[in-house]
């Protein structure tokens, strides 16, 4: 199985082909059969989760599961605590009602420069709230900010569950570690992450096979 987290630049579609020709995941990953788990839009930057597991994929990306994403949202300008509390407590949307999400203001983070860069406009603040969903409707966290006041001007996943961008460039990308996917199903198992394949290994963990009585697997490639 391979799990990969990638630190997707502005202006990078989510996906691995478009006919247009816009920038793709292919343009930076080689990597055969791993799809997203989930979506990033194009004006959006930072983490997308990768994984050749479709199953696993699917679990990740749906909001069912509640797996935890954290965003750093650079908004016009400087939210107020009233405008935070209806954050946490959810906000209605077009589509329906938010559930509840964590939200605070933060510093400035210290990220790359965004090219192109936002605009600025000289008369009005600008601000960063720290927010964390469990959800993944289309373009939510712009439609949160938007209906508290705030519009966004810059928004970067910053971190999927346990993982974070730390450590990426835009552009780069990681292949997590064995211990790192132990670390994922753990994760998961509060949302109920671990799927069907992974729960028939536990289960099977220890189990003796009789001489000629096991399925043969092919090996991966290393």
């Amino acid at each position: 199985m391979t799990v990969i987290l990638f630190n997707k630049p502005y202006g990078v579609l989510p996906q691995f082909t478009d006919d247009q020709g816009r920038p793709t995941l292919a343009d930076y990953l080689a990597i055969p059969a791993v799809r997203p788990a989930g979506r990033l839009d194009r004006d959006s930057e930072g983490l997308l989760l990768l994984t050749d597991d479709g199953a696993l994929q699917h679990r990740i990306s749906h909001p069912r599961h509640k797996l935890p994403k954290t965003y750093w949202v650079q908004v016009e300008g400087v939210p107020d605590e009233a405008a935070l509390e209806q954050l946490r407590q959810g906000v209605t949307l077009g589509d329906g009602p938010t559930a509840p999400a964590q939200a605070r203001l933060m510093a400035a983070p210290e990220l790359w420069p965004r090219d192109p860069p936002i605009r600025y406009r000289a008369a009005i603040p600008t601000g960063w709230i720290e927010l964390v969903i469990r959800e993944g409707r289309n373009r939510q966290v712009r439609r949160m900010t938007a209906a508290v006041g705030y519009p966004t001007l810059r928004l970067v996943r910053w971190a999927i569950g346990p993982y974070t961008l730390a450590g990426l460039a835009p552009g780069q990308w990681r292949e997590l570690a064995p211990h790192e996917y132990a670390t994922l199903v753990k994760e998961g198992n509060h949302g109920n992450l671990e799927t069907p394949r992974h729960r028939g290994q536990r289960a099977g963990a220890g189990r003796k096979v009789p001489p000629g009585g096991g399925r043969g697997r092919r090996p991966r490639g290393v």
